[in-house]
């Protein structure tokens, strides 16, 4: 059974290499000795995040991902949220390419689930790192 999805709100993903993009991610979860039942990527609007926004974390803001933990147990399962459109414009204002930007954001996500946090200026030192480690290693092997 697989174990990363790709699903679509409102918005269809362009994105050559999914499936090494899921199967990175499952590389992920075995470095960060996490145990993967199952997550599920869904790929949206900044409108349709922006509600998810407000109605769950009760946010006014747009963002570019949004991460819930289902987990019961020590196995991951999950529902991560990613805004397609915000995703293209950071890669601009970032100066990258959107499959660069759009493999931070997937990696983001899973890094949360494995325990990574993001509030502190350290912690973002830290997740930033582990999100450049995670994707050269992805350009390394699939590229």
């Amino acid at each position: 059974m697989k174990k990363v999805h790709f699903n679509y709100a409102d918005r269809k993903l362009s994105l050559t290499g999914k499936e090494n993009c899921k199967q990175h991610i499952e590389y992920l979860f075995s470095k960060e000795k996490k145990k993967l039942e199952e997550i599920r990527y869904i790929f949206c609007s900044d409108e349709y995040l922006l509600q998810i926004n407000k109605d769950f974390l009760q946010h006014d803001y747009y963002t570019d991902i949004i991460t819930f933990d289902l987990s019961e147990g020590d196995a991951t399962t999950s529902e991560v949220y990613i805004s397609v459109d915000r995703v293209k414009e950071n890669a601009i204002t970032q100066g990258t390419t959107f499959t660069r930007e759009m493999l931070r954001v997937l990696f983001h996500g899973a890094l949360h689930l494995c325990g990574y946090k993001d509030k502190t200026k350290d912690q973002v030192s830290e997740m930033r790192k582990k999100e450049e480690q995670y994707i050269l290693s992805f350009e390394k092997k699939y590229k």
